[in-house]
């Protein structure tokens, strides 16, 4: 199962998405993109995107309020203290 990355909301400014953007996560393990892809953003996916291939946001806590099958998950940058800006990425199963 392929998971799709999508920016949901940036808090701040990010040097590197716009909202919208996004990117595959196939396989397993292959990131494919047309975009730049934030390194430090993409930290905060690493524990969970193995886990969604094959299980239900809600058993990680991270499921939206308005559609469970989706998750959410940020970056790390914490914009208030730093200047820069936080990204909340939408994840989904691609089918």
């Amino acid at each position: 199962m392929d998971l799709l990355v999508t920016v949901k909301e940036i808090k701040g400014q990010c040097p590197t998405y716009k909202v919208g953007d996004s990117f595959t996560l196939k396989a397993g393990y292959q990131l494919v993109s047309d975009i730049p892809v934030c390194m430090h953003a993409l930290g905060s996916l690493m524990p969970y995107y193995n886990a969604l291939r094959v299980s239900e946001p809600a058993q990680w806590g991270i499921e939206g309020k308005d559609d469970s099958s989706k998750a959410y998950i940020h970056c790390p940058d914490s914009v208030t203290f730093t200047g820069g800006g936080t990204v909340t990425f939408e994840v989904s199963k691609v089918v």
